[in-house]
């Protein structure tokens, strides 16, 4: 896929989000939607990340983190930098972006904001607004290492690949049983919120 199909698939999405006209409902938009239901939290906190894609000459790749074990939520799972919003942040592009250069070092002019797509609600509590960029190589990342474990690019093309999205579960409070998506790539899990987003970015750029 190239990297002005991209642009063109997520910037309808984000623009008619903003108009508030209809769009095809997306997959996964929280941690419950494979769960029936489930206890929900009865206030969200907002929160932003910013989905980087990073235009390789030899394809685009997405730019992800792996938390640290010492984080309080998350340790130790696949992310992509972002985090709750600052009370001194313009909007949720401006939250993605600070904790990008705060999380990995991505400077903003490396970043070209597409768009924001649709919500994505944490079973934590977090309504997190994805923040499509399109990232020009040259960057250099400087993970933070009270947040960041690890930072790596997965290609693009493995997450439009439906044959690579499963559905996993494990047991959670008082024995119930969680199912999410996940997406693994080698040696690194990629579940959860993460995968959810992914599995949404994956419906926008083939479905429209």
């Amino acid at each position: 896929m190239t990297v002005d199909e991209i642009v063109g698939r997520v910037r309808e999405r984000s623009t008619r989000l903003a108009s508030g006209l209809p769009v095809p409902h997306l997959p996964a938009d929280n941690d419950f939607s494979l769960n029936g239901v489930m206890p929900v939290p009865d206030k969200w906190r907002p929160a932003a990340v910013l989905i980087p894609l990073v235009n390789h000459a030899s394809g685009v790749t997405v730019l992800l983190t792996q938390r640290t074990e010492e984080m309080p939520s998350h340790a130790g799972q696949v992310a992509f930098p972002g985090g709750r919003r600052d009370e001194h942040d313009v909007d949720a592009t401006d939250t993605a972006l600070r904790e990008a250069e705060e999380e990995v070092g991505l400077a903003r002019h490396f970043v070209e904001v597409v768009g924001a797509v649709d919500l994505y609600r944490t079973g934590t509590g977090y309504e997190i607004t994805p923040v499509v960029g399109i990232v020009t190589p040259g960057f250099t990342t400087r993970a933070d290492p009270r947040e960041v474990a690890d930072v790596f690019e997965v290609p693009l093309a493995h997450f439009l690949d439906e044959r690579n999205h499963r559905i996993d579960s494990r047991k959670v409070a008082e024995g119930r049983e969680r199912r999410f998506y996940a997406m693994p790539y080698g040696e690194r899990y990629i579940w959860g919120a993460t995968a959810g987003m992914l599995k949404n970015l994956q419906f926008i750029l083939t479905n429209g």
